[in-house]
C-alpha cells in the first residue's frame, strides 16, 4: 500500500444512500484509516488499547442510530430475518472487540495486522450486506429519511 491508499478506500460502494448512516460509516472508515495510519509508527499496546475503546464507542452509537432507524420504519415487521441477522451481526462485532480487550487486559497482545483485518473484513462486509438490505428497505418506505 503507497502512502497515498486508504486502509480503507471510501467510495461509491460503502454508500447506503440514508444520509445519517452514510456520515457514521465514513466516520468509521475514517477512524480506522487514521488508526491504521498512527499504528504503523507506534504500536503500542496502549495505543492499541485506545484505539481499540474508541471504536468500540463509535461503532456502538452507530449501531444504536441503525437500530433506531429499523424499529421507526418497521424493518422488523417487513424483514423480519434480514432484521434479526443485522442485530446479531452488530451484538457478534461487540462481543468480537470485547474478547479483543479482555485478552489485552490480560497482558495478551494482538497484533495489529489482526486487529486491522478484522475491522476490515466486518465493516465492508457489513456496510456492503445488511446495511445496504436496511438501506433498501428504509429508501422503500413513503415517509421522509434524515
Amino acid at each position: 500500500m503507497n502512502s497515498t491508499e486508504k486502509f480503507i478506500p471510501w467510495g461509491p460502494g460503502l454508500l447506503t444512500g440514508i444520509t445519517s448512516i452514510d456520515e457514521q460509516h465514513r466516520v468509521l472508515v475514517d477512524m480506522c484509516n487514521e488508526a491504521h495510519e498512527l499504528l504503523q509508527s507506534q504500536s503500542t499496546t496502549e495505543s492499541i488499547k485506545r484505539i481499540v475503546r474508541d471504536l468500540m464507542s463509535y461503532a456502538l452509537y452507530h449501531f444504536e442510530t441503525e437500530e433506531e432507524l429499523a424499529i421507526r420504519y418497521g424493518y422488523q415487521a417487513g424483514e423480519p430475518e434480514q432484521n434479526t441477522i443485522h442485530r446479531l451481526q452488530h451484538r457478534a462485532f461487540a462481543s468480537a472487540v470485547a474478547d479483543m480487550q479482555t485478552e489485552m487486559s490480560r497482558g495478551n497482545g494482538i497484533s495489529v495486522e489482526t486487529l486491522f483485518d478484522f475491522l476490515r473484513t466486518w465493516l465492508t462486509q457489513h456496510i456492503q450486506g445488511t446495511d445496504m438490505q436496511l438501506a433498501d428497505f428504509l429508501l422503500r418506505q413513503a415517509q421522509p429519511l434524515e
